[in-house]
C-alpha cells in the first residue's frame, strides 16, 4: 500500500538486474514488491480508480523491470505473461478469499 517503498525497492533491484537470472529477478520482485502492493489492499475496496493508479504504476514498473522495458512501454501484456493480476483485480480476489474463508 506504499507505492514509494515499492519504487525504492525497484530502484535497488534494478542495480543488480544484470547480475541475476530472470527467474531469480522475478522471485525478488514478487517477494519484495508484490507483497507491498498486496499489503492491506482489501481496505481499498470501493476506492476510486485514481487512488489506485499509483499502486498500478508500481506494478507496471515491476513488470517493466523484469522484462527490461523502457519507461513508457505498455506493461499489460507482460503482466499477463507473468500471471500477475492488476491492482483492482487483486483487491477483488483478496475480498473473495476473505469472504470464502
Amino acid at each position: 500500500m506504499f507505492p514509494g517503498l515499492c519504487f525504492a525497492v525497484l530502484r535497488q533491484i534494478r542495480s543488480i538486474r544484470h547480475c541475476v537470472p530472470r527467474q531469480a529477478l522475478v522471485s525478488l520482485v514478487m517477494s519484495l514488491v508484490l507483497s507491498r502492493v498486496d499489503y492491506g489492499n482489501a481496505t481499498l475496496a470501493g476506492v476510486p480508480a485514481y487512488a489506485i493508479s499509483r499502486l498500478q504504476s508500481a506494478l507496471n514498473a515491476a513488470a517493466r523491470l523484469v522484462f527490461s522495458l523502457q519507461k513508457y512501454d505498455s506493461a499489460t501484456l507482460f503482466l499477463q505473461e507473468l500471471h500477475w493480476l492488476k491492482v483492482e483485480q487483486r483487491i477483488e480476489y483478496k475480498l473473495a478469499v476473505l469472504v470464502y474463508c
